[in-house]
């Protein structure tokens, strides 16, 4: 194949990825981009930044950020030793239960704290309801997991020789902790405060229904501006401000994992050792007070979906399936699950098929089709609340004879826009982890790249791609900031539904919210366990 024929094949097998982010994310983040910076004066933009409701919306982003980084570093650090590295029966059983928090819908989570902290909830007595510290710690619930993991990974392939020599040499436990250990640690710390503190200021499902209305944030402020006040231009304002805090934490993350590079210098080595009985003094209370912090909400929670005006039963379960007060919701819960299921389907498809070719075109093709990769990345760096917002914007004008934004398709659309650098993520390492010489052996026998694609890449690569729908699935299920935006009143989703439950007074209302909750934390841990044992039964073929 000549040079510019495949060029031109690769730039074919590039354009569909580049085509839909270009049309379904970069449209709509420059229109936010031009709505907040053009066609007005800098005065009116002032106006807004300066409006105390905007300074107080601001300062309580940056508020729960901090907390929320500094709770989820202050428990995930010890967490990272007990469960990475010292290794002790059960150790992969208790990683499986911190890792699930980070993989459930806001929503859920959302309902979760108000189910435990609300006046009839189990720690109603401490009257925390509504307030700034619950928000708190259903951030650190939410993000322990990801400190554990990035700390925990990076502490488990730490040279241990180096802390024994310090010790070997009169250095007290702490002082080689904070004199060697730290130290090692200190770019993969950076990098898990960085993406939690991304999580934590990007936070809108958590904010929106714990906060009831008296904690708002820059993301909270801009659908209350849209949904509220069809402001759109303040909206836009803080929409700016959004990408700000998430530009911050985009770059200290950038920096922290380029040290990290250097720190690593490319060397594996397992640093976990078999736990001692001085190790259950840390390994204990931390694993009691984090399995805690897991648990309690999640109890409460079910407690609360069985919760009736009675006793307790299946009463708010069974009403998921009836049609409630059309001033609640227009469709039964069911219906809106069955939304759910559809959107979520079209999303993964979209969203796998498409993070499939960025793969291919990352790890096998020319070294300037790479930079498609941090393009089709780029929606992790920015608010789902952003992405609705610029959806609703731009997609209301017909596009190739057909009106988005008064279609349903516009819903899978942001889903997969969503979910789709996360399938990027698994898919590029694992097909990057493909051994050359296999693809260079089926070429040598005369096969096409196509052939080559199915006979070696595909096989290989089944328990990876597994793992992508699944987190793809996962995501579009519980996806709730861009759905807030653009899911038709009449046709809602499963997370907007429990919104809107939450959101009415009235047990009956608030009871089928909870139930409604508990279900969509079993599908989404459904989906993810059956990806996963997908893909371990692949590994294991």
């Amino acid at each position: 194949m000549h040079g510019s024929t495949r060029a031109a094949a690769w730039g074919l097998l590039a354009a569909a990825p580049v085509t839909f982010m270009a049309a379904f994310f970069g449209w709509p983040l420059g229109a936010i981009l031009a709505r907040g910076l053009a066609g007005t004066d800098a005065a009116d933009a002032w106006d807004v930044l300066s409006a105390p409701w905007t300074v107080s919306a601001i300062a309580t982003t940056a508020q729960l950020a901090v907390l929320g980084t500094a709770g989820s570093l202050a428990l995930g650090i010890p967490t990272a030793h007990a469960l990475y590295r010292v290794r002790w029966r059960g150790r992969r059983v208790a990683r499986a239960v911190v890792t699930v928090p980070f993989v459930l819908p806001t929503v859920v989570v959302a309902a979760a704290f108000g189910a435990l902290f609300a006046r009839s909830g189990p720690l109603g007595l401490l009257h925390l309801d509504q307030s700034i510290l619950v928000i708190v710690l259903a951030l650190v619930f939410f993000n322990v997991s990801v400190v554990a993991r990035i700390v925990g990974s990076a502490w488990a392939a730490t040279d241990p020789s180096t802390a024994i020599a310090a010790r070997t040499l009169g250095a007290s436990r702490w002082r080689a902790w904070r004199d060697v250990t730290a130290p090692a640690l200190a770019p993969a710390t950076m990098a898990a405060g960085a993406v939690v503190f991304l999580f934590c200021s990007a936070s809108f499902g958590i904010v929106l229904v714990l906060g009831g209305g008296r904690v708002n944030t820059v993301e909270t402020q801009i659908y209350l501006q849209v949904g509220q006040f069809l402001d759109l231009h303040a909206a836009a304002v803080l929409a700016l401000v959004q990408v700000v805090f998430v530009a911050v934490a985009f770059a200290l993350s950038s920096i922290a994992g380029r040290r990290g590079a250097l720190a690593r210098g490319g060397r594996e080595i397992d640093g976990s050792r078999a736990a001692r009985r001085s190790d259950l003094m840390l390994t204990g209370p931390v694993l009691g007070i984090t399995l805690l912090l897991v648990l309690a909400p999640m109890l409460a929670l079910i407690e609360r979906s069985l919760r009736t005006g009675t006793g307790h039963g299946l009463d708010h379960y069974r009403a998921l399936v009836t049609l409630p007060a059309r001033a609640v919701l227009p469709v039964s819960v069911a219906q809106a699950a069955a939304n759910s299921f559809v959107t979520a389907a079209i999303a993964t498809v979209v969203a796998a098929g498409l993070a499939t070719l960025v793969a291919v075109a990352v790890t096998r093709g020319p070294r300037w089709i790479g930079w498609i990769d941090a393009f089709t990345m780029a929606p992790l760096g920015v608010s789902a609340v952003v992405i609705g917002l610029g959806m609703l914007l731009t997609l209301n004008r017909s596009v190739v004879g057909v009106d988005l934004r008064q279609s349903w398709w516009i819903v899978p659309i942001a889903q997969a826009v969503v979910a789709l650098p996360f399938a990027i993520r698994i898919l590029v390492p694992a097909m990057r982890g493909i051994e050359p010489r296999l693809r260079a052996a089926a070429a040598s026998l005369g096969a096409s790249p196509l052939r080559t694609w199915r006979t070696v890449d595909a096989p290989l690569l089944r328990g990876s791609i597994a793992l992508a729908v699944g987190f793809c699935a996962a995501i579009a299920l519980g996806e709730f900031g861009a759905t807030s935006f653009v899911a038709r009143p009449d046709r809602p989703t499963l997370p907007t539904a429990i919104a809107r439950l939450l959101g009415r007074p009235g047990l009956d209302n608030v009871g089928m919210g909870f139930a409604a909750a508990v279900v969509l934390a079993v599908l989404t841990g459904a989906v993810l366990v059956t990806a996963e044992g997908l893909r371990t039964r692949v590994r294991a073929a």
